[in-house]
């Protein structure tokens, strides 16, 4: 079972590179673009080392996030449209360095890495506090409110930390333009975030009682 997770495991790494190298370097017409390779690393080599950790420590974290296929339409359609917002991101980050349309000032690139890194040990944060996180909106036998750590300051932190994430991403790539397209998330996980407290409340014993007791969605004293 184990070997079979491993493989998996790698064959979507891998997958991963690639189409991601392909969506920034094809469009940058070079594999030399600075920018290019430090996301490539900045994003890749965490996600190796949290995946060794999920399959030495948690194994079936590791395989329902491999596995994970959403089964609720209105979520499919979410899931649709961040996809079309990283490919045009990824994209037009390409072809702002091939064409050098426009840069962020001096030290931008350096701050988007601090803040993706930042963002990624919060990421790993949430996953050790709430085991039961997964990729689809579902609730697992015997699940329980977890309302400990960040989940006792916000009621999604694992999709406030992606929000800073994903707004890291056209800092360390330099392109203004991505940025203004990675924005989309901000309504896309707000529509996914009402979807899924509108389920949860009818799923999850105790999710009613838990949305009173932490009042903010995704950011402390905003929303």
């Amino acid at each position: 079972m184990k070997r079979q997770l491993l493989k998996d495991a790698l064959i979507k790494f891998i997958a991963g590179i690639l189409l991601v190298g392909c969506l920034l370097f094809l469009p940058a017409g070079t594999l030399s673009w600075r920018n290019g390779q430090i996301f490539m690393i900045v994003l890749f080599v965490p996600m190796f080392l949290a995946g060794i950790v999920m399959y030495l420590k948690a194994p079936d974290l590791l395989k329902s996030r491999l596995n994970a296929k959403e089964k609720q339409s209105e979520q499919k359609d979410v899931i649709r449209c961040s996809g079309l917002m990283f490919l045009t991101a990824f994209i037009l980050a390409g072809l702002n360095h091939r064409f050098g349309w426009m840069e962020f000032p001096n030290g931008t690139v350096m701050a988007g890495c601090v803040l993706f890194l930042l963002s990624y040990l919060l990421f790993a944060e949430v996953l050790r506090e709430n085991s039961y996180l997964s990729r689809t909106i579902e609730v697992k036998e015997d699940q329980k409110v977890v309302d400990t750590g960040l989940y006792g300051i916000v009621r999604h932190p694992m999709y406030a930390v992606t929000l800073f994430l994903f707004l890291s991403m056209p800092l360390i790539l330099n392109s203004p333009i991505s940025s203004v397209i990675m924005l989309g998330y901000i309504p896309i996980i707000v529509k996914r975030i009402l979807n899924e407290e509108e389920f949860l409340e009818k799923e999850l014993k105790g999710y009613t009682e838990y949305k009173k007791k932490v009042r903010y969605h995704l950011i402390p004293y905003l929303w």
